[in-house]
């Protein structure tokens, strides 16, 4: 064990206990504090707080780190992959998705079950993954992309149940922040037993764990049964992190730290990584929700802890990078130039359009149902209807642009615009300036949102100019800094008042603040995008072959690669100043695109942006009318077709 690290986990287990000794302190004197066994009935109201609320705060979030740390240890261990954990997995962001389900739609079901409510959430959510991941075998990038976007569509769901159950708002948030504050001791005895059953099964599956690290050849000849472990592993870390999330929401990245802390420390083998691994767990969580109620007597404005140990999952995942194996596909990526798509194939595309642009102009949906409007009623209305119209058209062309960029910067399908982290940098920025000022006007949320924007594309951009850097782990910037994005907001959405309400709406996504001046910007910013695509075609044309080939052939890489993510960072950021950050659209254009024949680059990215105004325009004209009288969030409308279409995903086959 190295001597340092060592001395810096000692002094955080010192820090740890000192601030939960103050918190019990500044709560009772220690003279006042009531002995074992506790009675209730003999105690004063500060009693009965310190023994009920204090006391099992503390072991609660050492139980929690702990069965997160051994969780992640485990899906480590198993994929082999230094980022796995349920945070990136997707696993906590189906347990999330439904338990929020059921908050809102079947509560009786809560009452008793919570935990199999929780654990069927995330075993689904993993389930789509593992199986996303399996075409590839697993490759570690793959499925943190594949995680990253399972994410975004549990959440996406999550927050538009949310929004339509307003009274559930605050709650929600502040569960979905990973709350640790008690009432009892029935929480500390669920996860006990929780934790003490996981370690008992991770020491009988000792053998195999260790005989995996050889290899699938290894392990079979020495009598593993490869699929029965692997099921029996990933279960146990998925029941793990589902018992944590159905006790205190969502907590997350504990199970990527406390692995990497223990092998920090200088220890390699996997029994000592999977039995120290709950012990770091159990001792971050600790820490960080000392430091929570630090902040919150000093401050006054309280923050879920797991909002806060979100905070080290964006830096976490950039130190852990180096560490990541980059699988080479076995054959070039389906973007390679192959084949050119017939021309009317395009045509076909553009027709959609104005037929498409009538249904969003001219049909409405009012209490006494459909119609056609017309006449004066039609002009009346059409001045409010053509700029939400022509900006939902433009923003979903940027981002198709953005995603096609991306998928052949990178040479992997699973690349888009969200996994680039610049909506997630505008939410941000967006979300800062409504803090700062809670009547802050359009003018300055702009300036926010751009600002954020900026400054997460630079850190991207700065990223992949190494040019020693894989192309494809510059999908692994983004999923840090969105990561790191996600856990500010999560923080801001967890104060409680009006701003949340205002975030999480915009963060949803809306089309009606668009005015004839915006509409018309985002309409030019379309265009200039796609000159500047079909500008640079050959070099979209050769950094799908590989760094080797493009450096053969005298592409200057770094230019290349830093030009694209400008321009993808660029066309996503101004997307999202408007209507949010938009989810799958610049996912779903792309392979559409690929699936009608559009395999050269400018033909592709030309088909590509019609493809992705035409989902806009039906997302925004859905969003207004399927709930009639209320709009439904743009951005999370649109999400809703990406979750069949990454099903369909899951079932095709190459």
């Amino acid at each position: 064990m190295r001597p340092a690290a060592l001395a810096a986990a000692f002094f955080v287990f010192v820090a740890s206990a000192g601030l939960f000794l103050w918190a019990a302190l500044s709560h009772l004197p220690f003279a006042d504090w009531p002995s074992l066994p506790f009675d209730a009935g003999q105690m004063t109201t500060q009693q009965i707080i310190f023994a009920y609320a204090v006391l099992p705060r503390g072991a609660v979030a050492i139980l929690a780190g702990a069965a997160l740390g051994l969780a992640g240890a485990l899906l480590q261990r198993l994929l082999r992959n230094p980022i796995a954990d349920p945070s990136t997995l997707g696993v906590s962001s189906g347990a999330q998705l439904a338990i929020v389900a059921a908050t809102l739609f079947f509560p009786e079901v809560l009452d008793g079950y919570r935990a199999f409510v929780a654990l069927a959430g995330a075993a689904a959510a993993t389930a789509i993954v593992f199986l996303l991941g399996w075409r590839r075998s697993f490759e570690p990038i793959t499925m943190a992309v594949s995680g990253l976007l399972v994410g975004i569509t549990c959440g996406a769901l999550s927050a538009a149940m949310t929004l339509s159950q307003g009274e559930y708002l605050m709650s929600l948030v502040t569960w979905n922040g990973g709350s640790l504050s008690q009432q009892d001791w029935s929480t500390t005895v669920t996860l006990g037993l929780e934790l003490l059953l996981g370690l008992a099964i991770t020491l009988l599956l000792l053998r195999p764990l260790t005989l995996l690290g050889l290899g699938d050849s290894s392990a079979r000849s020495l009598g593993v049964a490869l699929v029965g472990t692997r099921i029996a592993i990933a279960s146990l870390a998925v029941a793990l992190s589902a018992g944590v999330a159905a006790a205190v929401g969502l907590v997350s990245f504990v199970g990527l730290a406390a692995p990497a802390l223990v092998r920090l420390l200088g220890i390699r083998t996997t029994r000592s990584i999977l039995l120290l691994s709950p012990v770091a767990g159990g001792l971050l969580l600790w820490f960080c929700d000392g430091i929570v109620q630090l902040v919150a007597s000093s401050a006054g404005e309280t923050f879920p802890t797991g909002s806060v140990t979100a905070l080290i999952g964006g830096p976490l995942l950039l130190w852990l990078l180096p560490q990541v194996r980059a699988v080479e596909p076995p054959q070039p990526p389906d973007s390679v130039v192959v084949s050119r798509a017939p021309l009317s194939r395009l045509v076909f595309i553009l027709c959609l359009l104005p037929p498409l642009a009538w249904a969003a102009l001219c049909i409405a949906r009012l209490p006494d149902g459909w119609m056609l409007l017309s006449g004066d009623l039609f002009w009346e209305l059409f001045p409010a209807r053509w700029p939400r119209l022509l900006a939902s058209a433009a923003a979903g062309g940027l981002l198709a642009m953005a995603g096609t960029i991306l998928q052949r910067l990178t040479g992997n399908p699973m690349a888009s615009p969200e996994v680039l982290g610049v909506s997630g940098g505008a939410g941000v920025g967006y979300a800062v300036a409504l803090s700062f000022s809670a009547n802050a006007g359009a003018p300055a949320l702009f300036l926010g949102a751009g600002g954020g924007a900026i400054v997460v594309l630079v850190i991207v951009a700065l990223f992949s100019a190494r040019r020693h850097l894989p192309s494809e782990r510059l999908l692994l910037a983004g999923i840090s800094v969105s990561a790191f994005s996600s856990a500010i907001l999560s923080a801001l959405l967890a104060v409680g008042d009006q701003r949340a309400w205002q975030i999480l709406a915009w963060l949803g996504g809306s089309a009606a603040a668009a005015t004839p001046q915006t509409a018309a910007f985002l309409a030019g910013l379309t265009v200039l995008v796609l000159i500047i695509g079909l500008i640079f075609t050959r070099w979209l044309t050769i950094l799908p072959l590989g760094a080797p080939t493009a450096l053969a052939l005298g592409l200057p890489l770094v230019g290349a690669r830093m030009q694209m993510v400008l321009t993808a960072g660029i066309a996503t950021a101004a997307a999202s100043l408007l209507v949010g950050p938009l989810s799958f659209v610049g996912l779903m254009a792309p392979h559409i695109a690929h699936h009608a024949g559009f395999e050269k680059a400018g033909s592709r990215l030309l088909a590509s942006a019609v493809i992705g105004a035409v989902l806009m325009v039906i997302a925004d004209l859905g969003a207004r009318t399927v709930t009639f009288p209320y709009e439904l969030p743009l951005g999370l409308f649109a999400a809703f077709a990406g979750a069949p279409y990454l099903v369909w995903m899951i079932g095709k086959r190459q």
